[in-house]
């Protein structure tokens, strides 16, 4: 009899709970287009596999009349679960709580699931859906935000951690995302700013929107902060499931196998390149058209569209790619390119996946703002993660290559295992049209028609050097391959790539151009 007294009570206690802030504060979430922290966290999951833990934890703040208040979970739910059934660990912050603000108990029960997916070497998914620290509690909640952050630090590179931002994310809390793989906004759900649009319009007069100031658009195109954008929850939480089935579970194991598939007929691999080297055309066919069912999955689709990223997968292996994207600036490096294609490289050689580079360019972006804006800082991050890379790299020379472009895209002399090349590929230090300009312009400026002798100098350089015969000669290339042959040699370069084991120099760490 006491015995069910007991579990009566507990299932009261957990009824309470269950209501977060309240009925009228869900419902204000819900008319927002906002589902409830469990109900993110259930959508997510498999079904009946959440388990949660620190239910019944509440703050410890007695400032300005707290103890008097009850905030249930301290506004965050945390535990473990499945994904395709595979284990992962979760938290979600419960804005019907005291807005998700950050408190000491708020931050110690994400800490705790932080310390619980490093130990036992499982995902971290993190909700961020707050209002930011919680003024109350005072340095309590900046203790707090360091310690997300060292553990975020700690854990990169040895167990994936995605951020799902479903509200605001302010001030400090911004900075956990910013540490974390792989970021996730929704349209007009999601905001993320070091500064609100008050502070702004108080400090400098300026009246600027939410969204305008760091809304999931902007952070998807313009800043770069975001690698997944959505239109919907729902869509969202597709997508983290989908890119779960890409990535292995920790640095020490390889992405799960799946059954081999073909790519699908409709893309031709010997058709999607124009003979005439002028033509732009979409990287991502010639990607559909050697992996595994046509599937790729981008990432960071709508920011530096000059570079493409993402997943696909090579007889059933998870492979990362990275290619030149000839339909947005001729695919040269830039800024933000080099930040986003070398990120992703780091990213891979941390979890042991292959990289298959594909390149058109006509090298470094040149100009004023490229310059003042660290092209040359931003430039050698991509030179800097190649060359650390250990996984195997394979290199697809699709057509232009030319100076600096040509080293920095997974070159031999940056290590990479297999350099390939199509016959439409030239390889030079810079495009026949200026190289000619430069090394026979005495021949042109004292030649009665100039305009015919620099169309006959063009075409000697371009039969010189603008092919990938002479680098091939030299050894820089392994093969000059046909383009219907490119699927079946990459497989075969990854399959003999398995056991890759490269030793290096001892050493702490090096000193990447951050």
């Amino acid at each position: 009899m006491a015995v069910g007294k007991k579990i009566l009570e507990l299932q009261k206690k957990r009824e309470k709970v269950l209501l977060g802030g309240g009925e009228q504060a869900i419902e204000k979430q819900k008319a927002m287009g906002k589902r409830t922290a469990r109900e993110r966290i259930m959508a997510l999951l498999d079904d009946n596999s959440f388990n949660e833990y620190d239910m019944f934890v509440e703050h410890v703040g007695r400032d300005f009349d707290m103890e008097k208040k009850s905030l249930p979970s301290d506004g965050v739910i945390i535990g473990t679960g499945t994904i395709y059934g595979a284990p992962v660990a979760v938290f979600a912050q419960d804005f019907t709580v005291a807005g998700g603000s950050l408190g000491l108990m708020h931050s110690r029960k994400i800490t705790k699931i932080m310390d619980h997916a490093l130990k036992m070497r499982m995902p971290l998914i993190g909700i961020n859906d707050s209002g930011g620290a919680r003024i109350q509690e005072g340095v309590n909640s900046l203790a707090g935000y360091g310690e997300i952050f060292f553990r975020n630090t700690i854990s990169s590179g040895v167990i994936p951690q995605l951020s799902v931002i479903l509200g605001p994310c302010a001030g400090g809390a911004v900075y956990s995302p910013a540490l974390t793989d792989f970021v996730f906004v929704v349209d007009n759900i999601s905001k993320m700013f070091i500064t609100g649009p008050e502070v702004i319009k108080t400090v400098l007069g300026e009246e600027i929107s939410m969204e305008d100031l760091g809304g999931a658009r902007i952070h998807s195109e313009v800043t770069g902060n975001a690698h997944f954008f959505s239109l919907s929850e729902e869509e969202c939480f597709e997508q983290i499931k989908k890119l779960i089935t890409f990535i292995p579970w920790n640095n020490s194991k390889k992405a799960r196998m799946f059954e081999p598939a073909e790519p699908l007929a409709k893309y031709n691999i010997s058709t999607i390149v124009p003979e005439d080297p002028t033509l732009p055309y979409d990287v991502k066919d010639v990607i559909r058209a050697v992996v595994d069912n046509s599937d790729f999955f981008e990432i960071m689709e709508l920011y530096a569209r000059n570079i493409v990223i993402g997943f696909g997968r090579m007889g059933g292996r998870t492979t990362g790619f990275v290619a030149n994207q000839p339909m947005e600036m001729a695919g040269v490096l830039d800024v933000d390119s080099s930040d986003k294609a070398a990120r992703f490289i780091r990213y891979c050689d941390a979890f042991n996946v292959p990289i298959i580079t594909l390149v058109d360019l006509p090298g470094y972006l040149p100009g004023v703002d490229q310059e003042h804006a660290g092209v040359i800082r931003h430039g050698a991050k991509l030179l800097y993660a190649y060359s650390e890379a250990t996984v195997p790299k394979l290199t697809v020379i699709l057509r232009k290559a030319y100076g600096g472009g040509y080293i920095a895209m997974s070159s031999r002399h940056l290590r990479a295992d297999f350099v390939f090349a199509w016959p439409s590929a030239e390889i030079a230090v810079m495009g026949p049209e200026g190289a000619a300009n430069i090394i026979f312009r005495k021949e042109i400026t004292s030649a009665e028609d100039p305009d015919a002798m620099r169309k006959q100098k063009v075409e000697e350089y371009k039969a010189k050097f603008a092919n990938p015969y002479v680098a091939a000669s030299r050894g820089y290339v392994d093969a000059v391959i046909e383009p219907s042959e490119t699927r079946r040699i990459l497989m075969h370069s990854i399959e003999v790539s398995e056991n890759k084991d490269v030793p290096m120099p001892h050493k702490k760490h090096g000193l990447p151009p951050f």
